[in-house]
């Protein structure tokens, strides 16, 4: 089987707007949370950054769990029935969270949020089937551009709609996600060849066994080490943003919803603009290595000026991070086979649950300790100076790696 040059359109469609749902529903609610744990919970904002800590890290331990176990029975059983089973339990989660009356239900709103955004695994594995393999960063970077869209679309309408209630962006996703199960259900065709399915495994579809699976797999174990230590540092933006703006800016939830939207526009800039580029002239390594390193200066940049003009300009340079994750995905994904995508794609998901997990469990306690009242100094960027050690460790370690097989050679010019 092999899709038409039509059918990879509307797969390449379907599979972006399915990253940019999950993204908005990511988004949505940042800029509410805050104010809405103090609400439901009745705790001050030092509180409610611990309690959002916990909430993100439910979320991220259930991808963990479960971004393997969708990669694998999309190679089993083909990307489309995984993809559409996510986005219909995406549109019954959201509802859920828009009625939550306490923290209880937003807990297991956002265990189940987990739970079927694993949908990341098999929409990457999806656009590896349909993309040749030195197209594939250019292609993940659609990705992250969808990601980017998202955190402009999900803050901006988390920002605007909070403000006629705190559950109303909650119906909009659900709308959003309702929308886009009926487009899949009739336009997004099957991108898995029969012949490149396998059977099924547990012990295979699960954290661990796709980590022992890795190890078969030249220069993925290093790659996936480095690969953590940046996405403990991304954290920074979604795990703590929100009470960092309100504590360092005391910004506004609309206001913190325009920035993080400023935040997703700039990293669509890079993504669309600069990504391709860059790969190609300086190859995937060098490329994750400048992202990086400009990640880390910004996180030392918003922890020492407490300006929040320069908190915005921050956030336009720090857009730069955006060439890491697809850099480092291309390299990796390069060190697999057609059968095995689905598995490679759980197993970078499971990375970055497994990241979302650790960021919270850094980050919030360090921001909610040095904004509470036992803090020896009032000091709103703890997180960050944690976010760009993070940083700087995987712009090292990505210095120090032997050049992978698959990553771009320079080009003269």
């Amino acid at each position: 089987m092999s899709v038409s040059s039509r059918g990879k359109s509307n797969a390449t469609i379907f599979i972006i707007v399915t990253i940019l749902i999950d993204a908005i529903g990511f988004g949505i609610v940042i800029p509410v949370l805050p104010r809405l744990v103090m609400e439901v919970g009745h705790l001050t904002l030092d509180e409610a950054t611990w309690m959002g800590g916990w909430l993100a890290t439910v979320y991220a331990l259930m991808q963990f769990l479960c971004g393997p176990l969708a990669g694998n029975l999309g190679d089993r059983f083909g990307r489309s029935p995984v993809l559409l089973l996510a986005l219909a339990g995406l549109s019954i989660d959201y509802l859920l969270m828009g009625f939550a009356p306490n923290l209880t239900w937003l807990f297991v709103g956002r265990l189940l949020a987990g739970v079927f955004g694993a949908s990341f695994s098999p929409a990457t594995a999806a656009l590896a089937d349909i993309t040749e393999p030195e197209d594939r960063a250019r292609r993940f970077g659609l990705v992250g551009a969808a990601f980017g869209l998202g955190f402009i679309i999900g803050p901006a309408i988390g920002g605007l709609l909070g403000e006629l209630g705190h559950s109303v962006p909650f119906y909009a996703a659900a709308a959003f996600s309702a929308v886009n199960l009926l487009f899949g259900a009739f336009f997004f065709p099957e991108t898995l060849a029969q012949e490149n399915r396998r059977r099924f495994s547990i012990a295979r579809a699960n954290p661990v066994g796709a980590l022992l699976a890795a190890r078969s797999l030249p220069g993925v174990l290093s790659l996936a080490g480095i690969l953590l230590l940046w996405n403990i540092a991304s954290m920074v933006y979604p795990a703590t943003w929100a009470y960092f703006a309100i504590a360092q800016y005391g910004w506004t939830d609309g206001m913190v919803g325009a920035s993080l939207a400023l935040a997703g526009l700039s990293m669509i800039t890079v993504q669309k603009g600069i990504l391709g580029r860059t790969v190609k002239r300086f190859g995937e390594r060098r490329t994750a290595m400048l992202g990086t390193a400009v990640a880390g200066s910004c996180y030392f940049g918003y922890a020492l000026v407490p300006l929040a003009w320069f908190g915005l300009v921050m956030i336009i340079v720090s857009a730069l991070q955006a060439l890491v994750q697809p850099s480092i995905t291309a390299l990796m994904s390069r060190q697999t086979t057609a059968d095995r995508q689905g598995e490679m794609q759980g197993f970078i998901g499971s990375l970055n649950a497994l990241g979302s997990i650790a960021g919270p469990l850094l980050l919030n306690p360090a921001l909610a300790w040095f904004t509470g009242p036992t803090a020896p100094f009032h000091f709103p960027g703890a997180a960050f100076v944690i976010a760009a050690s993070f940083a700087l460790a995987a712009f090292f370690a990505l210095a120090l790696s032997d050049r992978p097989d698959g990553d771009a050679v320079p080009v003269a010019g």
